[in-house]
């Protein structure tokens, strides 16, 4: 098996102490240097995991869980959605909220992310309530600039590249919109879709489901290209991500441990107990440069595992 995580069952290298209960998303800013949690305590935060500090608190928009956040290029706004219908933009340094946006018509905003075309001027969520919606992060108005309304179910996850946002739903699909020309390209897998990811070329994503597997799609064909098993994912919603380099994928599992599997053979390259026995290991996230692992705990901590390499 190959170590691509120092420590493993020894335990992490840092652990990161703020949040109070458990930790639902977890997101890197692009170079790496900063993390951003949300959680079950209604807040977000800014860390340095190289250091193992908390940098900032923002607290006080969120009434229910964040249950997700995004970060800006310029690393100077943090967007933030969770189980209170709205959509935050938060300034990074005085923590004040820029922008509350209102639309989605049940409280769980689940995903969130930046379009990097637009250069962050325009931001994406997805929520229970089986919509897509785009807000202008320009604008003083409070609603979508456009929602779309292909989905039968929840919308769990968003990801975007270039013009197009591709984003999974409980009702079994992936769906690749184009923002400029309207397509819409639907690739169907039938279990819930709880997560998806794109690869550094952006060529393939990655697609984690409610039925113990993880697929790799083909982009542009939709051709299930890799599947990857041997964790229990059949109940939460788990994050799957691969690493920096698309050597690995990596994802959580329904007893605590955490999963890496070798991109091209398909295999688990390496495996090992990250929460406690039993506690989902729900967010996690991958440092860009490869440096760390990050894993958030139930119990309100973020535990650092160093990256081998």
């Amino acid at each position: 098996m190959a170590i691509v995580v120092e420590g493993g069952d020894r335990g992490p290298a840092l652990t990161l102490v703020g949040h109070e209960g458990a930790v639902l998303c977890l997101r890197f800013n692009d170079t790496g240097t900063y993390l951003v949690s949300g959680g079950k305590d209604r807040s977000v935060r800014l860390w340095n995991p190289r250091r193992g500090t908390l940098i900032k608190t923002y607290q006080g928009a969120h009434a229910h869980e964040v249950r997700g956040v995004a970060v800006s290029q310029a690393n100077d706004r943090i967007a933030s959605c969770g189980g209170d219908r709205q959509v935050f933009l938060h300034d990074v340094s005085t923590g004040r909220v820029l922008r509350r946006f209102k639309g989605h018509d049940t409280k769980d905003v689940n995903a969130i992310s930046f379009a990097r075309e637009t250069k962050d001027s325009v931001l994406f969520s997805g929520g229970y309530d089986a919509t897509l919606r785009a807000w202008d992060c320009r604008s003083s108005s409070a609603e979508a600039i456009q929602v779309l309304r292909s989905f039968k179910d929840s919308v769990t996850s968003v990801a975007t590249c270039g013009h197009e946002v591709i984003a999974g739903s409980v009702d079994g699909a992936v769906r690749s919109f184009d923002v400029r020309t309207g397509r819409v390209i639907t690739d169907t897998l039938h279990p819930p879709v709880t997560s998806v990811s794109l690869s550094s070329d952006s060529q393939c994503v990655l697609v984690g489901v409610l039925d113990d597997k993880i697929g790799l799609l083909d982009r542009s064909s939709g051709d299930l290209l890799a599947q990857y098993k041997g964790h229990s994912n059949s109940k939460f919603k788990l994050d799957s991500v691969l690493t920096h380099d698309d050597a690995y994928v990596i994802s959580g599992s329904e007893d605590g441990r955490c999963f890496l599997w070798d991109l091209v053979e398909s295999t688990v390259a390496q495996s090992f107990q990250a929460n406690e026995v039993g506690t989902a290991l729900a967010a996690l996230a991958w440092q860009p440069e490869g440096d760390c692992l990050v894993t958030g705990a139930a119990r309100g901590d973020i535990r650092v595992w160093k990256g081998c390499g």
